[in-house]
């Protein structure tokens, strides 16, 4: 698995309904771990955790603990001669509502609300074998708007199958190099004002509505009601599409943060 996948394994992790029984090993499935793996640890044969969790030798100790319990829990982890023995990086607590880890070689730690995992994935990318560099560590949000990037490139090629011909196929990466363009610039100063760069970015702004038009009805909006009418369509089609997919219970607690590009129609 790459940095992106696991973004995204980790990103449908926290949406959905929390499973004291589950999470640990839905945890370790997100960063790679196979079938096999899990099966020896839920089975016993693997799994030498000295406090009722899961232990990974050579990985990770983490319990799901009671709630407001976590702080304890971890220290108690630390504190673990089966984590001393296992050679374990890293410690991880969760009760549901919140999450805490500590890499014991650095003595790094997260402490987070439990939906917003997604934005500290990074933290653990060694857990799926990847060495990671500060940089790496540093631009979690970028790889998770790329990641997003990707997921829009490929639900418009799905609904709209002939832009993923060859002779559109180069304008379909240049739009999604202004999308790029677009999003990172405006968190510039350079952009602010009314200068050549601010020109430039709202040109590409204009383009990348043109063929998305282009994309959903072939031409241009006539006006914004047109615009909210075909939005409203594709919103209905998407939360119908949702409707038939297994169901899960939403989160009683915290809604953490959203960190989309903005770019789902």
């Amino acid at each position: 698995m790459n940095a992106l996948e696991i973004e995204q394994a980790v990103s449908d992790l926290a949406l959905q309904a929390f499973d004291r029984v589950e999470f640990p090993y839905a945890f370790l499935q997100a960063f790679g771990n196979k079938d096999t793996t899990l099966k020896r640890l839920r089975s016993g044969a693997t799994n030498k955790s000295d406090l009722g969790g899961v232990l990974q030798t050579g990985n990770i100790h983490l319990v799901v603990c009671e709630l407001g319990e976590v702080t304890a829990t971890l220290a108690a982890l630390k504190a673990s001669p089966a984590t001393a023995r296992a050679k374990a990086k890293f410690i991880l607590a969760t009760d549901g509502e919140t999450l805490e880890a500590e890499a014991l070689d650095s003595g790094e730690t997260v402490a987070c609300a439990y939906p917003d995992v997604p934005d500290h994935f990074g933290f653990f990318l060694p857990l799926a074998g990847i060495s990671t560099v500060q940089q790496i560590r540093e631009s979690s949000f970028d790889i998770r708007a790329t990641s997003r990037l990707n997921r829009l490139y490929v639900e418009l090629l799905k609904d709209n199958p002939d832009w993923g011909a060859a002779d559109r196929r180069h304008e379909m990466n240049h739009f999604m190099a202004r999308l790029i363009f677009c999003f990172f610039a405006e968190d510039t100063d350079i952009f602010h004002g009314s200068g050549l760069f601010t020109t430039d970015l709202r040109a590409a702004h204009d383009r990348n509505d043109e063929l998305l038009e282009r994309i959903y009805i072939g031409r241009r909006f006539k006006n914004d009601t047109e615009r909210l009418e075909k939005l409203f369509e594709l919103y209905t089609k998407m939360t119908a599409a949702g409707a038939k997919r297994p169901s899960v219970s939403p989160r009683k607690h915290g809604k953490g943060t959203d960190n989309n590009v903005g770019m789902d129609l």
